[in-house]
């Protein structure tokens, strides 16, 4: 039982073995979406466990109509979103506050540490860093961002730019200002 769709098979006939084999091949990548998606390593962990029943409990919904994986990956998203809006409550900006602010960034210098960048954005207010998640590294265009999280298109974008922001003025302050006046910082 090491194919896929016998795995997902003896799943949802209730095998356990199944189910750890399922676990095993896809928690480390999608513990790594629920840790960009959260503050720190227990809330990830907890909505990777949340994530999993869900997908357990939903496998024989799964049409393949697209990737096994990216049905899995967009379970966690909706439960990252769901433990979110169980702790935190959105603050709403003006929508023209911030509408004309565009921060460019291009290429990421090599010297920036992946474990710095994520320990940046963890730092992130629990809004910013959801936005700024689902759209710079999920990949979700601000629309798909403002019907899940219920906020505008505009306070989707005014997040995401000041998240930008935040990042960049914490990358200047570790690794100092040549990086902003020599390259620019792409997310």
């Amino acid at each position: 039982m090491d194919n896929l769709d016998d795995i997902v098979k003896g799943c949802i006939d209730g095998k356990s073995s199944a189910q750890e084999k399922l676990y095993k091949l896809f928690s480390r990548k999608m513990y790594g979406v629920c840790l960009h998606l959260t503050k720190d390593q227990d809330s990830a962990e907890e909505i990777l466990q949340e994530g999993f029943i869900k997908v357990f409990n939903n496998l024989a919904q799964f049409k393949n109509l697209g990737s096994f994986e990216g049905w899995v990956r967009k379970i966690m998203v909706n439960t990252a979103l769901e433990h979110y809006r169980k702790q935190t409550h959105f603050q709403l900006v003006n929508e023209q506050e911030i509408a004309n602010e565009e921060i460019s960034f291009d290429d990421i210098e090599s010297d920036i540490l992946a474990e710095d960048l994520m320990t940046f954005i963890q730092e992130l207010t629990p809004q910013y860093r959801m936005v700024f998640s689902l759209y710079a590294i999920e990949g979700y265009s601000h629309a798909e961002i403002s019907d899940m999280m219920t906020i505008s298109v505009g306070t989707s974008k005014s997040n995401l730019s000041r998240a930008r922001k935040i990042l960049q003025d914490r990358v200047i302050e570790t690794y100092g200002n040549d990086i902003a006046k020599n390259r620019k910082i792409s997310w």
